[in-house]
């Protein structure tokens, strides 16, 4: 963190899941902030996350969640509609950030034009990042247990839309949910037109 410099971490969570929307956060931490269990959410156990999560919403001096829906990822892709997100978690914060430090290698300038950098496994590197993919996973997590309410054959509480054997077999019995993402290769060995849509 630059002294001086209000930064804002962004990431992203959900971009390889084959149901649900992608979920981002963007979070601007204290200067002073410390947590020794602080990383990349994907190494964390979900009880961690979740203890985590209470501590970032607390302690955080901004924070915001954006989403991107599974039509729009069908519409614009995976890569922009994360990027969409993205946007929309810092649009959602209540304070502007100075900069921005966003997760990976791809970014596209928010439309509030705050300079940015990108930093390949920087949920690993940089606090404020590994605070963002918290949030944006155990929020993501949240809803899909919700939807899991409704659509329970496909595992969603569990497998959170990811492309398990157990959801690929679902999808092959019940077909496919207004959720997922048609776009996707729902079935490695289905075209388009042998997938059942609409249930």
């Amino acid at each position: 963190m630059e002294p001086g410099r209000t930064e804002a971490g962004c990431d992203e969570a959900g971009r390889g899941c084959l149901a649900g929307p992608v979920f981002a956060a963007a979070v601007v931490l204290p200067p002073d902030f410390q947590n020794e269990e602080l990383n990349d959410s994907k190494q964390l156990t979900e009880r961690a996350r979740e203890r985590l999560r209470t501590v970032i919403e607390r302690e955080a001096v901004a924070w915001a969640i954006g989403v991107a829906t599974a039509e729009e990822i069908d519409q614009m892709n995976i890569l922009r509609a994360s990027i969409l997100a993205m946007h929309r978690a810092v649009a959602g914060l209540c304070l502007r950030p100075d900069f921005l430090l966003i997760d990976g290698n791809r970014f596209a300038p928010c439309p509030e034009g705050i300079p940015y950098a990108t930093i390949v496994h920087g949920d690993a590197r940089m606090m404020s990042i590994a605070a963002a993919s918290v949030l944006a996973k155990t929020h993501r997590d949240e809803m899909m247990a919700a939807l899991d309410a409704d659509y329970p054959a496909y595992g969603w509480a569990k497998n959170k839309g990811y492309p398990t054997v157990a959801h690929r077999d679902a999808i092959r019995r019940f077909g496919v949910t207004p959720h997922h993402r048609r776009s996707f290769a729902l079935l490695p060995e289905a075209t388009q037109g042998e997938i059942v849509f609409g249930v």
